[in-house]
């Protein structure tokens, strides 16, 4: 997780010293006037009040599963399933990046919580993947999110496949929508790390928590479904599960500037050019958990998230003033640049040269 202090800011550009300070004193002068606004406070009520809200929701969502029984409405509660269990995820997350609690010690474990108990997913696996994508977003080499996955998202990558992934990768784009497998990879990628080797902070805490949320989950489908009702179900949730949490989170930084492994960049150009916010009303913050605030979220992680959109204005204003590029578009506009962005790939050696890299490189 990227700390917010002006002593984690070590990764600057490889020019003069002069110039590194005072790339360090921009980003210094932002946090200054969010300090001054109060936007770094806890917001308790805020967060309690969603937390105590989800729980009784997942509840009565069960709770309706037991009343219906073996009918095929039962896909309608799937659904809804698939919305409250992204809505935990979020909070997991907001939890995960300390923006609830003054205590590391409580967001830890609430986050471990949410999203082991509640959503089947590692928070120590998650935590590790998700805090190197935090300090280099979009770098290769660096941030997981654009490695080798289904889809290439870099150049290097895409020239390096062979065979029939090699003839798709020109119009992967179009292929966008298997972001609903999203779900199933991330619980996938969970068990992987929860049996494997790599250390991992309270492991058996976190294997209970997953393997009996798992494995509860499936024994009850079972024991109230037929087979094929209770595949059905299990595969709207998940597929809704996906879409909602890969459709936020690709729109974050996807068709964004690609960062060259060699070259450093500053604090607060590293979080706002390699960033992209979604317009939007209070409907697409809900539906996003806040994460359509993306660029003020990565320049201040721990800020909660009712506090992004006052911060917004702070920031915009901030770039502005200091000729520094800050991308705010639809959600619409955002997957078209997504899709064409995955199409150019693999069509052209470097489809998105960061400009601002060029123009750094020594």
């Amino acid at each position: 997780m990227s700390a917010t202090s002006p002593s984690a800011i070590a990764d600057t550009t490889t020019e003069s010293v002069p110039r590194r300070v005072r790339h360090v004193s921009t980003y210094t002068e932002l946090a200054h006037k969010v300090q001054a606004a109060g936007l770094l406070r806890r917001r308790y009520a805020y967060y309690w009040s969603r937390i105590i809200l989800a729980t009784a929701v997942f509840a009565g969502v069960w709770v309706t599963f037991a009343f219906l029984g073996d009918s095929w409405y039962q896909l309608l509660l799937a659904a809804g399933l698939g919305v409250v269990l992204t809505q935990i995820s979020f909070l997991g997350h907001d939890s995960a990046h300390r923006q609830i609690f003054r205590s590391h010690h409580w967001n830890d474990w609430m986050s471990r919580v949410l999203s082991g108990l509640f959503a089947g997913l590692s928070h120590g696996w998650w935590m590790s993947k998700h805090s190197r994508h935090h300090a280099n977003p979009n770098k290769e080499g660096a941030d997981p999110d654009i490695g080798p996955s289904a889809f290439a998202f870099t150049p290097a990558i895409a020239q390096s496949r062979r065979g029939l992934a090699a003839r798709l990768t020109p119009w992967q784009g179009y292929f966008f929508p298997l972001i609903m497998f999203v779900g199933l990879a991330l619980h996938v990628a969970s068990i992987q790390r929860l049996v494997g080797r790599q250390p991992l902070k309270h492991r058996w805490w976190e294997v209970a928590f997953v393997a009996g949320r798992l494995g509860g989950y499936v024994t009850v489908l079972l024991l109230v479904l037929p087979p094929g009702k209770a595949a059905a179900f299990f595969g709207v949730q998940m597929a809704l599960f996906g879409l909602l949490l890969g459709g936020t989170f690709a729109t974050n930084h996807l068709g964004m500037p690609i960062v060259p492994a060699d070259q450093k960049i500053d604090f607060l150009r590293r979080q706002v050019l390699m960033s992209r916010n979604i317009s939007g009303g209070r409907f697409t913050t809900f539906a996003m958990g806040g994460l359509n605030y993306q660029i003020e979220h990565h320049l201040f992680p721990s800020m909660p998230r009712p506090n992004l959109r006052r911060a917004r204005t702070l920031v915009r204003d901030h770039c502005a003033k200091h000729d520094i590029h800050y991308t705010e578009t639809s959600f619409v506009g955002a997957y078209r640049a997504i899709v064409r962005y995955l199409n150019a790939v693999g069509r052209v050696p470097d489809p998105f040269r960061c400009p601002l890299a060029t123009q750094l490189r020594t």
